[in-house]
């Protein structure tokens, strides 16, 4: 069973790139493991670093610097576009995110993230522009997303939207639960359809 997700609230790391594929989220040459662990350490790495051993990070990424941090990831439109790898699900989970934000996931991302314990959250350009201003001018501010009341707000302003998930994945989530959780969680309805069914 995942962990449950329902409301998370946190300061953001932001990721302002537009179309981030997903050989950039986590590049081809770590997908040898097939265990979820120890991705994160590997997430965005040739981005992070200037050369492959860790040495030199680069000053200029939002994941070195000391002033972002949080729970949630905030990106740029089209995020995990690319290649249908499910490792970059695992990377950003594994890193320490349980939220991305974007105004446009590639569907098969989106798809994986949820099915990782990764909620991702689609909100308009608008108020993806909103969250960047607010953390561009306090690195402190705030996200709060409500998955129950399917709710995404930034603390300091107020500002919020609402957002869509699958009604099913929003059960799994707020629960824990992956796809054979849900179906053990349901055995006694199973049953007695079964039964009523005979």
């Amino acid at each position: 069973m995942g962990k449950a997700i329902n409301i998370i609230r946190s300061t953001v790391v932001p990721l302002q790139d537009e179309n981030v594929d997903t050989d950039q989220i986590i590049p081809a040459r770590f997908l040898k493991a097939t265990s979820r662990e120890g991705f994160g350490k590997n997430l965005f790495r040739d981005w992070r670093y200037i050369n492959d051993d860790e040495t030199t990070p680069k000053a200029d990424f939002a994941l070195n610097n000391p002033a972002y941090s949080g729970k949630i990831l905030v990106a740029g439109k089209n995020f995990g576009c690319g290649s249908s790898r499910e490792h970059a699900a695992w990377a950003i989970k594994d890193y320490g995110f349980d939220v991305v934000v974007s105004s446009f996931f590639a569907d098969i991302f989106k798809n994986n993230s949820l099915n990782n314990f990764l909620l991702p959250v689609t909100v308009s350009d608008e108020f993806l522009q909103k969250i960047f201003a607010a953390v561009e001018k306090d690195p402190t501010t705030e996200v709060e997303v409500n998955l129950g009341e399917q709710t995404i707000t930034i603390i300091s302003t107020g500002d919020s939207q609402s957002f869509d998930i699958n009604n099913y994945k929003k059960t799994c989530l707020l629960n824990g639960y992956d796809d054979i959780d849900y179906l053990i969680n349901m055995k006694q309805e199973i049953e007695a359809f079964e039964k009523a069914n005979a």
